[in-house]
């Protein structure tokens, strides 16, 4: 698990009488705390948003804690209470809706950025440059477990090599997302391969192997381009690289996908910094974002992003489902329609 202890200014004292003649005693002041977790994809906008908000002062009197354990498991977290706010590379499913609901925790959905799943490769691959859908499903499906274990025998123009994957654990959103979008199901996968919810160490299992293929998000590919290879896709739209323009223009299907902050609305409404740092992270969103090295939203897209946060606007537009291949407008539109309805207006 990877965690980060990202703590606001020092403590203040403070001083308070003890009797006549007797001095000043000072008693500390706890900082309060504002717990984040869950997906690694969405990790890098979290910690960019956290040292941003810690310059001039902001988080006089706060301590903000962020972990990645993957989005399933920032999911139990958070709907357990343990968690203020929850970094999500895909939305909330319905077993983890049932348990935020058993447990009391109401929460408000807020998209935060776009992300293209990307599959690489090692620089040294001098054979592959574009995959199509179907030879990522002949890879990775359950189907091929323990059976395709070279790389000719996934396309035989390319060398009898043997295939090494790296993978997202079963943890990771992006494990969930793939697995759906390739395999057709989020737990078609096979499991003879490397894995790991820190996509860090995706990054090492491909770039030092010249045999490997994986996939993560686009912000660690780009943060890693001398070390790692990207494929293009052939998809619904046709063949096409992971991009900027291509996941905004919507040609990069269906590995293209939003991403999320899911925020717990009692601590929202009881802890005025939980308050203060969303609302910073939000109008300072298309910056952060490009930053951390993913694609923003539109500029005016993160002012009714932020309206779901001041109306407490409660609640998945999702319903529970995984659905890759639909367009980013209408994933947004469902998102953001909530906001429309006449009890938030």
């Amino acid at each position: 698990m990877k965690r980060v202890l990202l703590a606001a200014a020092s403590l203040a004292a403070l001083c308070s009488p003890l009797a006549a003649g007797m001095g000043q005693a000072q008693v500390q002041v706890q900082p309060q705390v504002v717990r984040m977790g869950g997906s690694s994809t969405v990790f890098p906008i979290t910690q960019q948003a956290i040292k941003a908000f810690q310059q001039g002062g902001r988080s006089k009197g706060v301590r903000l804690e962020l972990s990645a354990t993957g989005t399933s498991g920032g999911f139990r977290q958070f709907c357990s209470g343990q968690l203020a706010i929850a970094n999500a590379s895909r939305p909330i499913n319905r077993k983890e809706l049932a348990l935020c609901a058993k447990s009391g925790v109401r929460f408000v959905e807020l998209p935060i950025a776009f992300d293209a799943l990307t599959v690489v490769v090692n620089r040294n691959n001098d054979w592959a440059r574009h995959i199509s859908v179907k030879q990522l499903a002949a890879m990775w499906g359950r189907q091929a477990e323990g059976k395709v274990k070279r790389w000719s025998e996934v396309n035989p123009s390319w060398p009898a090599r043997p295939l090494r994957l790296c993978g997202p654990g079963a943890d990771s959103g992006t494990y969930d997302y793939f697995n759906k979008a390739v395999n057709g199901d989020s737990a078609n996968a096979r499991r003879d391969v490397t894995s790991s919810e820190d996509d860090n160490v995706l990054v090492k299992c491909v770039a030092n192997d010249p045999n490997a293929l994986g996939y993560f998000g686009y912000a660690y590919y780009a943060a890693n381009q001398s070390r790692l290879k990207a494929l293009w896709v052939l998809g619904g739209k046709g063949l096409v690289a992971p991009s900027v323009a291509t996941v905004q223009d919507e040609t990069y299907v269906p590995l293209s996908r939003p991403l999320f902050l899911y925020v717990n609305d009692q601590m929202l409404r009881q802890q005025p910094h939980t308050r203060r740092f969303l609302t910073y992270t939000l109008q300072n969103g298309l910056k952060l974002v490009q930053q951390a090295g993913y694609i923003p939203l539109p500029a005016s897209t993160y002012r009714l992003v932020e309206s779901k946060l001041y109306r407490h606007v409660l609640g998945s537009a999702f319903g529970g489902e995984l659905t890759p291949g639909m367009s980013l407008a209408l994933a947004l539109q469902r998102s953001l329609e909530q906001t429309k309805q006449p009890q938030f207006r």
